[in-house]
């Protein structure tokens, strides 16, 4: 894949509208090319979502956009990517979206399904990397391993890159960011720990795998992560890549960096 092609196919589909015009555009932005087949909706827990690969020991994906975009049909590239290189199934959860169904539908979607799998590895993305975050936050010892690729993690204030990479990110700007935010919480606070998982309590967590782009606007959310974590007693693995833009994994057919990360993804949940 030409990176010029790839960058001019994101500038030429920007992701606005109504909560509608945004999920069909974010859809077409990721199925850029041919689009992949995609296997039948069923349902784990009380949450529906696509299976792709087969065999045992399943990996649960957790898919970004914010809350408002995406599903298993947006995330089935990385998706197939990662059971090919893990040898494992992987399940990509439809939890409810905003702001149809504001927080917290999405966490007490997912705990449908932590309560069908015990011990299960998981993997998000941006706002589904936020989700998995809080889900081992809310449920300590429910997920085995968990690995994130740029969460949002804070919303209080303290990220510097938010604003200082929005010129950069191809993918993502602070303004989106925060319109994607007030759509799927509300009223919130910032300064609650479900909004912001970095303010939460950490030391229970998970072995955990995070990364991020250096030019993204969620560069901080994942660097104080991993330092708070760390600092709590977490065992935490951290890949900062150079270059590159928010969400870089959902071609992993024609961005190499896309399936060096979900290699790395596999190796940590191995």
């Amino acid at each position: 894949m030409d990176p010029s092609l790839l960058e001019r196919h994101i500038r030429d589909t920007p992701v606005k509208g109504s909560p509608a015009q945004m999920r069909a555009a974010f859809l077409q932005l990721a199925h850029w090319g041919n689009p992949p087949r995609l296997p039948p909706v069923t349902m784990i827990g009380d949450c529906p979502g696509r299976w792709f690969g087969s065999g045992d020991r399943p990996i649960l994906w957790l898919h970004g956009g914010g809350y408002v975009f995406g599903g298993s049909d947006s995330h089935a590239a990385p998706a197939m990517a990662l059971s090919q290189i893990a040898g494992r199934p992987v399940f990509v959860a439809d939890y409810p979206l905003a702001p149809d169904h504001p927080w917290p539908a999405q966490p007490d979607a997912i705990d449908s399904i932590l309560r069908v799998w015990p011990a299960c590895d998981v993997v998000g993305d941006s706002a589904g990397g936020h989700l998995a975050l809080v889900m081992a936050q809310r449920r300590p010892g429910a997920i085995r391993r968990l690995a994130v690729l740029s969460p949002n993690t804070d919303r209080s204030g303290r990220s510097t890159t938010r604003d200082r990479n929005t010129p950069h990110d191809l993918m993502n700007d602070a303004a989106q960011d925060r319109h994607l935010g007030d759509l799927a919480f509300g009223t919130w606070s910032d300064t609650d720990v479900q909004a912001s998982p970095l303010l939460g309590i950490l030391s229970g967590l998970p072995p955990l795998f995070m990364t991020a782009a250096m030019a993204e606007v969620l560069l901080d959310d994942t660097l104080l992560f991993a330092t708070a974590a760390v600092r709590a007693g977490a065992a935490v693995t951290q890949d900062v890549l150079p270059g590159l833009f928010h969400m870089w994994h959902l071609w992993p057919d024609g961005v190499p960096q896309a399936r060096q990360t979900l290699t790395a993804v596999a190796r940590h949940l191995a």
